[in-house]
């Protein structure tokens, strides 16, 4: 499951983010997400974690947590609707051919 997580401290590492999921389980892969320009953080990253149960664990444990001075907001990540539209259009690609 891909978890978004909000409203970091700028100043939050990708190991340190790693690491406060890792209590709840495997984590496959953790993403801050920086500016192409600075190349400073834009205060949001993704986690995800590939067991559902403790995904949701880390949602309920995290979500709200005063993380250095910001409180973080964790919840699913939604498909952008870039990645929905590529994902109908394989879904109506496979029907037509069969």
């Amino acid at each position: 499951m891909k978890l978004l997580i909000r409203n970091l401290d700028r100043l939050t590492t990708e190991a340190e983010l790693e690491n406060l999921f890792l209590k709840y389980g495997t984590v496959q892969s953790c993403d801050i997400v920086l500016d192409r320009d600075t190349g400073e953080s834009k205060g949001f990253g993704f986690i995800v974690m590939p067991k559902v149960g403790e995904a949701k664990a880390a949602i309920k444990n995290l979500n709200n947590k005063e993380i250095g001075d910001n409180k973080i907001r964790v919840k699913k990540a939604e498909d952008r609707p870039a990645d929905k539209a590529k994902a109908d259009k394989a879904s109506t690609e496979s029907k037509t051919e069969e």
